[in-house]
């Protein structure tokens, strides 16, 4: 497969480069962050950067394993590569598995012509010493799975993309699938799961019931797009699995799987209140292969709220806040507010064309008082109209939109 170029992580650090600023890539494990990283490196050398300008270093491999735990060896080691006469490029990959990374961080970061860059696969990343000792002094830049528009890029005949979006609704859009024949796919999504579940969650939080926690994603992964709690899930798996298993326990275990990016948390939004509520959040999935391979033939029984799942991820890559919103007794899939501070409604169907259905899904849009914009989405193929003051679009051309 060719290179894909991921065109917005690329224009968002050549912007940053050399900004008086660590750029911290996150995501989760096999996504794509350490091949943007990759590409901006050959960016740089293309650009006139000498190799003793650069440092790349990805701390996952055999032969970086003996810095692991020599922080201030590691330190030396880089500098000692480097002409710190000219501007530098340091790129520290997967930093997180080095003990006590953010001294060696920041040792890089105070030197005055080193740019540093580093990569990590769990949230532990920011909410660690580094998030406290680097305060002000770094940016998150949030890198995901193949968008559609960027699958569009992996295929040859690109002539039928509808065949093609339920495809990526299907599979997902994890990068490194798309170098593997179909049916190792399967294979490496399952490989893919189980190292981010044990050096991400199980290994880093010490957790030895694995069927406890299995079970708690399953149960996340088979509600994604409906509002749920931890004491639903609690009583859930106490009913029909009869686990004995704490309300705090699911908890926990919600949190570390929202830390190392499987899913997202989008909390409700009362818009009558304007203000965020406590309870019953939403989770979506970071990838739907990863959905498709951990419940195997469950997983497209619910096309409504995978294609959810699917606009969740388009509007995060977008740069948006994202929140469920209420208003009264009605339900709006998605309050997004822009960079820009525009704010505005999508709801989300596979298709609205019975009149009911469209009347059901234009409701909760009827309860709203302000004039923000309002949007339909669906798989429905017809031109883009307006009805109400709501536009209803076909999904697959506003994921295509510039």
């Amino acid at each position: 497969m060719k290179q894909i170029e991921r065109k917005d992580y690329m224009n968002t650090l050549i912007g940053l480069r050399d900004k008086d600023l660590i750029k911290v890539l996150t995501g989760v494990r096999r996504c794509g962050k350490s091949t943007v990283m990759q590409m901006f490196r050959e960016y740089l050398m293309t650009d006139g950067v000498g190799e003793n300008q650069i440092v790349f270093m990805n701390f996952e491999t055999i032969e970086n394993q003996k810095w692991l735990h020599d922080y201030e060896g590691l330190y030396y080691h880089i500098i000692s590569q480097l002409d710190l006469s000219k501007p530098c490029y340091v790129f520290l990959d997967e930093v997180q598995q080095v003990k006590d990374f953010e001294r060696l961080v920041d040792g890089l970061y105070v030197k005055p012509t080193i740019d540093v860059y580093v990569t990590g696969s769990n949230a532990y990343l920011l909410s660690s010493e580094l998030g406290t000792l680097l305060t002000g002094r770094y940016i998150s830049i949030h890198v995901l799975p193949f968008s559609f528009k960027e699958y569009l890029l992996t295929q040859t005949d690109i002539s039928r993309t509808d065949v093609l979006f339920s495809k990526y609704l299907d599979t997902g859009g994890m990068p490194g699938i798309f170098d593997l024949p179909e049916k190792s796919v399967k294979g490496y999504i399952q490989n893919v799961i189980q190292n981010i579940i044990q050096k991400d969650v199980l290994v880093r939080n010490k957790w030895r019931n694995e069927e406890h926690f299995y079970k708690t994603t399953a149960f996340l992964f088979d509600s994604i797009g409906s509002i749920i709690s931890p004491k639903k899930i609690t009583n859930t798996l106490k009913t029909n699995n009869k686990l004995a298993i704490s309300h705090n326990t699911v908890e926990n275990y919600i949190n570390a799987l929202v830390e190392a990016f499987l899913f997202y948390e989008v909390k409700r939004f009362d818009l009558k209140g304007k203000g965020l509520l406590m309870t019953q959040e939403k989770y979506y999935t970071v990838d739907l292969g990863l959905k498709k391979y951990f419940l195997e033939d469950k997983t497209n029984l619910d096309l409504g709220h995978n294609l959810e799942n699917v606009v969740f991820l388009e509007l995060l890559r977008r740069g948006n806040q994202i929140n469920i919103g209420k208003a009264d007794n009605a339900e709006i899939d998605f309050v997004v507010r822009k960079e820009n501070g525009e704010q505005e409604y999508i709801q989300v169907a596979w298709s609205s064309k019975e009149q009911s259905t469209f009347e059901r899904e234009i409701r909760p849009f009827e309860m709203i008082k302000d004039f923000n914009r309002r949007i339909l989405l669906s798989t429905d193929v017809e031109p883009v109209s307006t009805y109400k003051g709501i536009q209803k679009i076909n999904v697959i051309d506003w994921l295509l939109e510039e």
